[in-house]
């Protein structure tokens, strides 16, 4: 019986590679269709940066162009696909500082009378668009460790940025996209035997910086007419500025940060105190439409803008859940995220 190599390419891709060779660039498009979304996620997971990862897969993507008549077909079209934006992301990593959130960048604060400017300098995380996964929740395959919506939580993503650049790459290869050890191998050029040493070394790095339960874990226990009723209540209360509201959602320990602003909040006092002196004070209006970022409930925030008599673009907000509580208030304050999840940049009274 004949043994097909499941690497290899189908008739159609065959015919698609040839005729992008020869310059044929709506085959190219067609051939890397298929897997530009899966890419992206790959590139933002390495880089914690939804701006990032797009401008590395178009590097990617074009030097995969430039480089089709070096591909001899030793490995598969995806595999070779992945080593150029992996080794693309490994060379942005070498030159530019990890992206984190406020809380891995320094102690919390206690609420002032008025908040630092925010830092310019890019090192914050950034939320991904559920809708840009194009795929189904679960694994991305047999062999992954993590579903693929677990994998762009803010606590898996910000936890890999702590690895070294190789450790996170093979660790996404193997455990998020399930490429065997001899694919990420390839990918890396280098051995099995060191792969599977890097991978060993990168649970142990990531282990101590993951939450107990994912929040594709917590949000099934929560089931969806729970969480459909938890996010009403938020909503309702961020729109009326009722604190108290708020704060009974909240857990104990639970945080409230806003990058770019370095300064972070924990514990309900401190995030009360926050919020009674800026956002809900009484001096801004406020609308949230409930969307889907990093894998978690998320909103994005208009604030009201008396001189254009609407509601302004003002950021994303990602909560992190805990049984039926919120835990974290990631709050992006970066009204140009807002297009990147399909919202417009205002809504009218």
């Amino acid at each position: 019986m004949q043994t097909i190599d499941p690497t290899a390419p189908s008739a159609s891709e065959r015919e698609l590679l040839e005729a992008a060779r020869r310059g044929d660039e709506d085959a190219y498009g067609r051939l890397v269709g298929p897997h530009r979304s899966a890419l992206q996620a790959h590139c933002y997971r390495m880089l914690g940066s939804l701006h990032d990862a797009e401008d590395a897969l178009q590097d990617a993507l074009l030097r995969a162009w430039r480089g089709l008549a070096r591909f001899e077909g030793r490995s598969s079209f995806r595999t070779w696909l992945y080593r150029i934006a992996t080794n693309v992301c490994l060379k942005l990593i070498a030159r530019r500082p990890k992206r984190v959130l406020p809380s891995g960048y320094g102690p919390a604060a206690d609420p002032p009378d008025r908040l630092g400017e925010p830092l310019a300098e890019s090192i914050w995380l950034e939320p991904y668009p559920d809708d840009a996964l194009a795929a189904e929740p679960g694994l991305a395959a047999p062999d992954a460790r993590y579903e693929q919506r677990e994998s762009i939580e803010l606590a898996f993503v910000a936890a890999l940025q702590h690895l070294p650049a190789r450790q996170r790459a093979v660790l996404i290869l193997r455990d998020v996209l399930g490429f065997s050890a001899a694919e990420v191998a390839d990918v890396l050029e280098t051995t099995p035997a060191s792969v599977y040493s890097a991978l060993q070394r990168a649970h142990k790095g990531i282990a101590a910086r993951l939450p107990e339960a994912s929040q594709q874990a917590t949000l099934r226990s929560i089931g969806d007419a729970s969480l459909r009723r938890l996010v009403q209540r938020f909503v309702e209360a961020w729109e009326s500025a009722d604190i108290e509201a708020i704060l009974a959602l909240l857990t104990d320990d639970a945080s409230l940060a806003m990058p770019p602003r370095s300064e972070w909040f924990r514990g309900r006092d401190a995030i009360g105190g926050f919020l009674r002196s800026a956002p809900l004070s009484g001096r801004h209006r406020w609308r949230l439409v409930p969307l889907r970022a990093s894998g978690q409930v998320a909103f994005g925030t208009y604030c009201w803008d008396a001189t254009a008599g609407t509601y302004a673009a003002h950021g994303v907000y990602v909560l992190g859940l805990r049984r039926e509580q919120v835990c974290e208030i990631t709050v992006f304050l970066t009204p140009a995220l807002l297009p990147k999840f399909s919202l417009p940049d205002e809504v009218s009274a």
